[in-house]
């Protein structure tokens, strides 16, 4: 089923008046979501760093316009001194955006030690992330965009260490909303609902489950990483200057029907 046109997504240029110039870090933004946040950013006229966690996922981006205009940074988020050499590195930010994470399927995560490695990277890793570019976005009065997930509020019993990173990436962002409010710093998620990226593949492989999740989704169709840019744009902008602490679904209807 399919009720959606496949066009390409509007541009983002409409967001110009608020980036160009402007200094944005994207966790986890060669590839996926990330890279489609970071192409959004980038057309809208901002400087963007954009990391990867291997030399491969950064060579791959290098070639990929417009990608390949950001400053491409190796970062692993499980490393501290890595993270705060990548951010202090920035200089000035006026905006981040975490969507460094990983998931691992087939039931690994029952195993405790996977499920703690899944939550290091996803939800201590956008923490460290957050904690180390308070003092740089404090000097303009920046903004933080976590990546959520549909998994932060339906359970995932093959999968817990995602679902309860995502749940916990929801939790964090309003608590870090309240935290960072005295430093005029805005904390706000999105929740993307299945979007085609590699984390998927097997996923959008698989008629049966595919088919299944197009037809919960109202409007018929996987995601792409660019349907994130515009909810990921707004909330960092001015337009959303009295927004913090919210969880913007992005899917397609998904978590309504």
């Amino acid at each position: 089923m399919s009720t959606s046109s496949s066009a390409e997504p509007p541009s983002s240029a409409w967001a110009r008046e608020w980036f160009v110039g402007r200094r944005v870090l994207v966790t986890g933004g060669t590839s996926g979501i990330g890279a489609g946040v970071a192409k959004a950013f980038l057309e809208a006229g901002a400087e963007v760093v954009a990391t990867g966690l291997t030399e491969a996922e950064i060579e791959a981006a290098r070639v990929d316009p417009p990608l390949g205009a950001a400053r491409l940074e190796r970062l692993d988020v499980r490393d501290a001194a890595a993270v705060r050499a990548v951010v202090e590195g920035c200089g000035e930010l006026q905006a981040v955006v975490n969507c460094a994470g990983v998931i691992r399927r087939g039931g690994a995560e029952l195993d405790p030690a996977a499920f703690d490695a899944t939550l290091d990277v996803n939800l201590s890793g956008t923490m460290r992330v957050c904690a180390t570019a308070r003092p740089l976005l404090a000097r303009g009065g920046g903004s933080i965009v976590n990546l959520a997930s549909m998994l932060s509020f339906f359970g995932g019993g093959l999968v817990p260490g995602y679902a309860a990173s995502k749940g916990g990436i929801a939790q964090l962002t309003k608590s870090l909303a309240i935290a960072y409010a005295s430093d005029g710093i805005r904390v706000n998620a999105v929740a993307p609902g299945w979007i085609e990226t590699p984390l998927t593949t097997a996923l959008r492989e698989d008629e049966g489950r595919s088919a299944a999740i197009l037809a919960r989704t109202p409007l018929g169709r996987w995601g792409r990483p660019a349907d994130l840019a515009g909810g990921v744009l707004f909330l960092a902008s001015p337009l959303a200057g009295f927004v913090t602490g919210a969880i913007l679904t992005i899917d397609g209807g998904y978590s309504v029907a």
